[in-house]
């Protein structure tokens, strides 16, 4: 038996070599001309099976011809990169923010992503913000702290300019939108300089402060451990304690301060990864007169226990005035923002129409892709009796179109401890998706006064809800769409446009170098004008 393992682990391990070195061979080389067309062909296909709004913001003629002037103007081979690089612009054009297309990068084999599994990479723990079309490091967490509100002036040889201008043109915003386009890309760089550079092992950077100009590069480096900035004679002395043995009392009560920092971390929604919560409740002022609740995505987290305790704190304390900060928010849940929106009314409500899909199964759909991890497949497999009945009790055929039923398309009843205050929003053109359609019910129920910047999902729907990816057989390169049409049952005219601001804010350049937040200082002053 013990030989079966061990054969087994090592033909799992060969096959896993094996499959890195191939998959690194095929989106290295050219792929030839028949090859493209095939992955344009197939790609087409299943975006025009899948998508149930194809062609609310271009025509089917229009998008036609698109396709056939891409596989017109492919005359020689290409690589993976290039060839995205000349089909993302096509997906674009359709004008739906939830499909976009990634170009492949070569993988690291099993011996390789161990060796970088003590290191870090300086780089990628820089945050920017694009202000005025010049961008800044807002957070450094494991570079040099000194870099914030440090200009870019260049990666390498490019400026950012260049680049953003670049990788805008693969990015899709909802209809018309085009405030998307000033944050996204600099909020999530990295992964797009990655995506266009490949696997970085250094990276030299050019940076202003005030009047100096000067460079940095950013390399793979050992992780510190807190041992090593100790002396030898600290660390003699450290293991020379003899550990303190704990009282029964004690133990317990390190259980329950573990188990409350847990607790905490997981109510709040904390990010592992960068160290931040997704929702904040703090006070503006001297008193509980002004709440601000930042909310950074509807992601991660238990949001029942964070929006019941936080306005059951606001309802004891009296407070007056909300603030609810979405900028940045890319959305998440749909069942968290229907729990929100139960605080922020006192009426009925419904939060979405029913959902426009293509397809009777679009949850075993969207977890059998050829993009889906091999776990999540046998899951869906030995689950889908399971799924197979739970789609077809939330799907239903009206006018010829197929519908699923979200939570919250049937109405709602407000929750006991609603926030009778008032209401502040601040938005930006990185207020997307699920962000999005909470603002879009609070805006036309006139609940709350919103602040900032136009979002860039769109005030009329999203196709979201699911997600479906494919992989293309030669080139690699992979797609992802929404196969849900997720919408408000309010509309505006004309369609394609996000959220809008009842006062317009765009952040300056000379806002953050003398560190003001615009919005908030708006809010705040418009508040002590009614007092």
């Amino acid at each position: 038996m013990t030989k079966i393992y061990y054969v087994s682990f090592l033909l799992v391990l060969i096959s896993s070599c094996g499959s890195v070195k191939k998959y690194n061979e095929e989106i290295s080389k050219l792929h030839s001309v028949a090859e493209l067309h095939e992955d344009i062909d197939k790609t087409y296909i299943r975006i025009q099976r899948a998508h149930p709004k194809l062609h609310q913001y271009i025509s089917k003629e229009r998008l036609n011809n698109k396709i056939d002037s891409l596989k017109q103007s492919i005359s020689k081979s290409m690589s993976s990169k290039q060839f995205y690089y000349a089909f993302a612009p096509v997906i674009k054009s359709i004008g739906q923010g939830h499909i976009g297309m990634a170009a492949p990068i070569l993988k690291r084999t099993k011996k390789e992503r161990k060796a970088y599994r003590d290191k870090k990479f300086g780089f990628n723990s820089l945050d920017f913000e694009n202000v005025e079309n010049r961008m800044f490091v807002v957070s450094a967490k494991d570079a040099d702290t000194i870099l914030i509100g440090s200009e870019v002036l260049k990666f390498e040889d490019e400026t950012p300019q260049e680049l953003i201008e670049k990788y805008n043109n693969n990015v899709a915003s909802d209809g018309f939108n085009t405030t998307l386009y000033d944050r996204l890309v600099a909020s999530r760089f990295q992964r797009f300089y990655v995506m266009d550079k490949g696997l970085l092992d250094s990276v030299s950077m050019t940076f202003k402060q005030r009047d100096s100009v000067f460079s940095k590069t950013f390399k793979w480096q050992d992780k510190k451990k807190k041992s090593d900035s100790l002396t030898e004679i600290q660390k003699d002395s450290i293991s020379a304690i003899k550990p303190i043995k704990l009282t029964k009392e004690e133990r317990k009560l390190k259980r329950d301060s573990l188990k409350a920092v847990r607790k905490y971390k997981d109510i709040h929604g904390y990010n592992y990864q960068d160290g931040t919560y997704n929702r904040n409740l703090s006070f503006v002022g001297n008193d509980s007169t002004v709440a601000l609740m930042k909310i950074r995505g509807f992601t991660n987290g238990d949001f029942r226990t964070f929006y019941e305790e936080t306005f059951k704190t606001l309802d004891s304390l009296g407070t007056k005035e909300l603030i609810i900060d979405l900028r940045d928010n890319t959305g998440g849940r749909v069942k968290e923002i229907n729990d929100l929106y139960g605080y922020l009314t006192d009426k009925e409500y419904v939060m979405y129409n029913e959902s426009e899909v293509t397809g009777r199964t679009p949850i075993i759909k969207s977890f059998m892709s050829n993009t889906s991890p091999g776990f999540l497949k046998a899951f869906t497999v030995v689950a889908s009796p399971i799924i197979l009945v739970h789609n077809v009790f939330k799907t239903r055929k009206r006018d010829g179109k197929l519908y699923y039923r979200l939570n919250g398309v049937k109405p709602l009843e407000p929750k006991e401890t609603n926030f009778k205050g008032d209401v502040y929003v601040l938005i930006n053109g990185s207020s997307f998706s699920a962000s999005s359609l909470l603002s879009t019910n609070l805006k036309k129920n006139d609940r709350a006064i919103f602040v900032g910047q136009e979002t860039g999902g769109a005030h009329n729907g999203t196709v979201a809800g699911m997600t479906r990816g494919y992989e293309m057989p030669n080139s690699k390169v992979i797609i992802k769409m929404g196969v849900m049409q997720v919408e408000s049952p309010y509309k505006v005219d004309p369609d394609g446009y996000g959220v809008m601001p009842d006062v317009e804010i765009i952040p300056t350049v000379a806002d953050r170098q003398a560190g003001i937040d615009p919005e908030i200082e708006w809010v705040l002053s418009d508040i002590e004008s009614k007092q």
